[in-house]
């Protein structure tokens, strides 16, 4: 099963998470090697949140990742929440 876990950024956010930005992305290369995130990135234009995209048994998967986020424990994520995606085409 797919789960996306959308985030909602803080003003300045990219300006912001310089900090921070290392350790996130350690931790979402660790989940990608693993198997777990597929896909993750910022949206643009305007730059005020991210998706990103795990593969599971649950929902916990994603939930696991936003407990252990740099970006979430240092403030810069305002509201997440989690969705499951049923995936028709491109699931092999």
């Amino acid at each position: 099963m797919y789960y996306i876990l959308f985030y909602k950024t803080v003003e300045n956010y990219i300006e912001r998470r310089a900090p921070f930005r290392e350790e996130h992305l350690n931790l979402a290369q660790q989940a990608h090697q693993i198997g777990s995130l597929i896909l993750g990135g910022a949206l643009a234009d305007p730059a005020d949140g991210a998706l990103l995209v795990f593969k599971g048994d649950s929902p916990k998967v994603a939930e696991d990742f936003v407990n252990r986020d740099p970006y979430v424990k240092n403030g810069l994520i305002t509201e997440w929440h989690v969705r499951t995606w049923n995936v028709v085409v491109g699931n092999e």
